[in-house]
């Protein structure tokens, strides 16, 4: 009884672990990324406005740091060769830099919540391409995220927060979010698709096969001729030290998330994950409301509780499908 006991209390100490992980390195994550968007730097009160930069600098600190944990952790060979990312690199390069260049146009809050809504494209294109029957509550579940998003995007922004942006429009801003959601689809069934193919395929050697594509493409893009963005956004940092102070955090950020969220699937499974992460996207909207002077209406934050209804809802339903298999798996 009592090594159970030690052992639950274990497991409840290492998912208090994982919790307090993602929830640090992702909120606080979502501050400098806030703060890189809206803050003028320096006394010429410049905004830093090569966004895209942060992927490249992210997809090298991911990159090397996968690398050194399979040098650490690897047991052997057999996954995916690094040549197999390249197709999910070029949308793995172009969707996050779409989601990253929407905080020129629309707030955080509205980006995250937007970035919250990815089941859309995939019901949509499961219904449309492959022919695949949903249940009413999985449809309950879109239309309370769509309907919440849809909402927020037609109410009015408080002029505090649009003063904050470098180029407010919520179509364009949108736009881009959704671009991203479409990008990042392609990519997880691309991942997938390698892991069914390559099974000893680590989540160590995706990072590091994406990262390094990424790494590859965003070098290209940025350094490819003499007046390209990666040049002007090192300018900006040796003008504005404090700029890449948080560039470097907010990469550090990303790198750290990645562990936590691979320890807590390797220990809790994909639905533990995506109920921490769904739960830290709410508490990003809540800081940024509070910390970073993005006030939320009361018709706001109503569509911020249906969205986050329906997802909570989502992973009730995942969660029920999942107790029923594990019964049948059950000798009789």
């Amino acid at each position: 009884m009592e090594a159970r006991g030690g052992s639950s209390l274990r497991r409840v100490l290492v998912l208090a672990f994982c919790v307090a992980g993602i929830w640090s390195a992702y909120i606080y994550q979502g501050v400098l990324q806030e703060t890189l968007s809206t803050k003028r730097f320096g006394a010429d009160g410049k905004r830093f406005e090569q966004l895209a930069f942060l992927n490249l600098v992210q997809s090298v600190v991911c990159l090397i740091w996968s690398y050194i944990m399979i040098k650490i952790w690897s047991t052997g060979s057999g996954g995916a060769p690094w040549w197999s990312y390249w197709s999910p690199g070029i949308t793995n390069t172009i969707g996050p830099a779409m989601g990253i260049e929407a905080l020129k146009y629309i707030s955080y809050p509205a980006q995250v919540l937007a970035k919250s809504s990815k089941m859309i494209p995939v019901m949509f294109m499961g219904c449309l391409v492959y022919g695949v029957s949903y249940s009413v509550p999985e449809y309950l579940c879109t239309f309370l995220v769509a309907g919440g998003v849809s909402t927020f995007a037609l109410l009015k922004t408080s002029s505090k927060t649009i003063n904050k942006l470098a180029h407010p429009n919520a179509p364009i801003g949108y736009g881009l979010c959704f671009l991203n959601l479409a990008f990042d689809g392609f990519t997880n069934a691309t991942q997938d698709s390698l892991t069914a193919r390559y099974p000893k395929t680590s989540a160590w050697d995706i990072m590091l096969g994406m990262n390094l594509w990424g790494t590859i493409y965003n070098l290209i893009y940025m350094f490819g001729w003499p007046h390209g963005i990666g040049y002007e956004a090192i300018e900006f940092c040796k003008q504005h030290p404090e700029a890449a102070w948080d560039i470097l955090l907010y990469c550090l950020c990303g790198a750290v998330g990645q562990n936590f969220i691979f320890l807590t699937i390797s220990r809790f499974g994909s639905l533990a994950n995506t109920t921490i992460t769904t739960t830290r996207k709410f508490v990003s909207i809540v800081v940024s409301s509070v910390l970073s002077g993005n006030p939320l209406s009361a018709k706001q934050w109503g569509c911020v509780a249906m969205v986050f209804s329906g997802l909570s809802y989502q992973i009730y339903l995942k969660w029920r499908k999942l107790q029923k298999l594990q019964k049948k798996r059950k000798p009789m």
